[in-house]
């Protein structure tokens, strides 16, 4: 045991020594480590001083040569690789991974103690004092910066222009918003911010030409007892007479195929239409009505940004349009009247594209799809987007342990969008989005080799529309599905013969599913700055709810009913999952997820279509099991097995949860540590499946797992490694052989 520790020395001691980084420096100078900031003040609350130390760290310059735990990395492959020739290997791994020294020599302590003392005093220690010094050990020094703060000021009083014309009156009016409040500590970043708010306000009641920059915090008087100043927010003496004017609306013009050869204005070809004059120098390019859902501003309003932001915003959801340039002009010199024009820059208006993907499914496939895309922006002139896209997929599983038949497909989807609603009411958005009512038809036959072909023949007609930046909707007024097999292989048949779960035969069943569907979903989550982030998608669906009610569709009474010659499903359907997100610092964050779905069928069925069943287990779910090998309830899938094959396992509820701890390494990898547990029960009992009902011991039968990985998130691509162990198992069976599963997927599990 000695001996082997003597080895193991041995080596790190190698290690630290090929890994040193200060032998090579120049003569005479030492490597820079960094700089320290020291505060002096006893005053100072233990939290505040890591605020401030953390504030002022980060802005000194310049920073020390990166470290991946206590080794420099870059710097020793820079040294190593040193060279005078300006191309090979040597020179592409030098400037590519390496990183000159940052020295001693190279630190100007006057310039940091200049930026340390201004940040202080923008934080309200208008008395801050700092020195500094460098420390030097070896061939390595670092700075050391002592900094005494003194006494914070905060805010005894804010006051807002006290006079009578319309700017200081509307400037006035916000005062209930502001974000200074009285007893806070002094902040330039917050006076900033405020400065800001004002200008937002003042542009919604039309206050075109005023700025920022007009407003001035003046008059801190620091002598008041307590440390205390009283802020004015006044209105510069200089501010132009343009500035202080409230500005209406007068001509909207819209310029639907614009270039930038084009310069003259034209106004006299102009077309009303509505409130807005349309000027089209290509003749009708696009309808003139189609703006009616873009412009917001309206002749004779005064000036609103938000309305002029959302129009901006409508225009470029529209579709065909790949630029909008907007300018307001004014109509005279003395007016307080505004001209608006929209110069729209068209895309192409047919394209044509070829995608190639890589991927790894759900079901631990990975394969191949090519898509053939063809697309026409403006199909009517009315900005209507026609897509029709052929493609074809390939998919097999590597070392998988239920027989790896591969999967692949080939079909045509076709979508119309209208960017608009298409509905006999008259629905009116004044946001920033655009609503879309969509159609689209869909074929494909799906081969599974060895085993079936199936025909998929599906079709929707709906809306989609976003409430706000948070909130999404879409709302099918009916979709269906219509799915039946082609060919069934005696491999397949036998094995359903040969095995008791049901789920086997009712993937080849005949399923025609039609009806209804609702999404919201809600989400902060690309809100980077919040410590806390949430996504929750909620969709409710059925199918057949009115046909089965009129026809008496009863199939457990002997009652089944067709349409088109085939046996049509009946269910409603509820699903609902819940994502949290915590930062812990900058870059480490703790997610957790929650599903809880469920779907009941009724009247013509006994059990969910194979299409909208639920699965669980798999690199995106639980990540101890393989791919929907879970469930239903306490069945084991690998009994009654006799031939090797085993089917997908799902059911009619699904309840998931997950628990991640995602800290940040280094460069762009990230790690994880996670917890993961849930099942799938069916919603009614059958005698094939003892055990697969969900009951009231729903917990005892959670399959469970922990595990860790890493992500190697590059922002366009994340990779993501897994290793899942199980912890509980629903099922009792000595026939469970996995003691770890490997995950290996693209993007986050959630």
């Amino acid at each position: 045991m000695i001996k082997n520790l003597a080895y193991l020395s041995l080596m790190f001691a190698l290690v630290i020594s090929a890994c040193s980084t200060t032998k090579d420096l120049p003569a005479g100078q030492k490597l820079y480590t960094g700089g320290e900031v020291n505060f002096t003040d006893k005053d100072l609350s233990k939290k505040e001083k890591s605020l401030l130390t953390e504030d002022l760290t980060a802005l000194l310059r310049p920073k020390p040569n990166g470290k991946i735990g206590p080794f420099r990395f870059k710097l020793y492959i820079y040294q190593k690789t040193k060279t005078t020739k300006t191309k090979g290997l040597k020179h592409w791994l030098n400037t590519k991974f390496g990183e000159p020294p940052v020295l001693a020599s190279d630190v100007d302590l006057t310039a940091n103690i200049t930026i340390l003392q201004n940040r202080l005093q923008n934080r309200s220690y208008f008395q801050a004092q700092v020195t500094g010094d460098t420390i030097s050990k070896d061939k390595k020094a670092k700075a050391v910066y002592t900094v005494s703060a003194g006494p914070s000021y905060k805010y005894r009083n804010i006051i807002f222009p006290t006079g009578t014309d319309p700017l200081d009156t509307a400037i006035k009016a916000t005062a209930s918003e502001t974000i200074l409040k009285k007893g806070e500590a002094y902040n330039l970043d917050a006076i900033k911010a405020e400065r800001l708010r004002i200008d937002a306000r003042l542009k919604e009641k039309g206050f075109y030409y005023f700025a920022p920059e007009n407003l001035i915090f003046s008059a801190f008087d620091t002598t008041i007892a307590g440390h205390q100043i009283d802020a004015y927010m006044k209105v510069k003496n200089d501010v132009s007479e343009r500035a202080r004017r409230v500005y209406t609306i007068n001509k909207i013009y819209i310029y639907p195929a614009y270039s930038l050869r084009d310069t003259a204005l034209k106004l006299d070809s102009a077309v009303k239409y509505n409130w807005y004059n349309v000027i089209d120098r290509r003749r009708r390019t696009i309808r003139p009505y189609v703006f009616k859902n873009t412009v917001l501003l309206h002749p004779g309003e005064v000036y609103n940004r938000t309305d002029h932001n959302n129009s901006l915003n409508r225009f470029i959801e529209l579709g065909p349009y790949k630029f909008v340039k907007n300018r307001f002009e004014d109509v005279s010199a003395d007016s307080s009247k505004l001209n608006a024009f929209y110069f729209l820059t068209q895309y192409p208006r047919k394209s044509l594209s070829v995608d190639l993907l890589g991927r790894t499914t759900s079901a631990n496939y990975n394969g191949t799809q090519i898509n053939i895309n063809w697309r026409n922006r403006n199909t009517f002139k009315g900005a209507e987007a026609l897509t029709v896209t052929l493609f074809g997929s390939t998919d097999g599983q590597i070392a998988s342990s239920n027989g790896g038949y591969a999967l692949s497909q080939v079909g045509i989807n076709t979508t119309l969008s209208w960017p608009r609603f298409i509905s006999p009411f008259n629905f009116k958005a004044d946001n920033a989005y655009i609503p879309r009512t969509n159609l689209s038809l869909g074929y494909s036959v799906i081969n599974r080799s060895q085993l079936y072909n199936l025909n998929s023949f599906n079709g929707s007609f709906g809306y989609q529309w976003k409430q706000n930046v948070h909130k999404s909707h879409e709302l099918n007024l009916l979709a269906i599905t219509y799915v039946k097999p082609a060919s069934v292989t005696e491999l397949y048949l036998d094995s359903i013969r040969r095995t008791p779960n049901p789920a086997l035969k009712h993937v080849i069943d005949p399923q025609f599913t039609f009806g209804p569907s609702y999404s919201y979903t809600y989400t902060n989550t690309t809100e980077t700055y919040r410590t806390n982030t949430f996504y929750y998608n909620g969709r409710a669906s059925t199918s057949g709810l009115l046909t089965g009610l009129f026809m008496g569709a009863d199939t457990l009474g002997g009652n089944a009913k067709k349409v088109f010659g085939t046996n049509f499903n009946q269910y409603i359907k509820l699903e609902n999952e819940i994502r949290f997100f915590h930062k812990l610092g900058a870059k480490s964050t703790i997610a957790a997820r929650v599903i809880a779905s469920a779907g009941l069928p009724y009247g013509n069925s006994t059990i969910l279509p194979y299409s909208q069943q639920f699965f669980i287990g798999g690199a995106n779910s639980l990540r101890g099991f393989r791919a929907r090998s879970i469930g239903p309830g306490t069945i084991d899938p690998l009994a009654n097995n006799p031939n090797g094959f085993i089917g997908d396992q799902s059911g009619d509820i699904k309840l998931e949860g997950s628990l991640e701890y995602r800290p940040h390494l280094f460069s762009i990898v990230y790690g994880a540590l996670f917890f993961d547990a849930g099942n799938v029960w069916n919603a009614k009992s059958a005698a094939t499946l003892p055990g697969g009902t969900f009951s009231k011991n729903f917990l005892s039968q959670l399959a469970t797992d922990v595990g860790a990985g890493l992500r190697f998130d590059a922002s366009v691509l994340v990779l993501r490694t897994d290793f899942g162990f199980p912890l509980t198992r629903p099922y009792k069976s000595d026939t469970a052989k996995d003691k770890v599963v490997f995950n290996l997927a693209i993007g986050y599990p959630f």
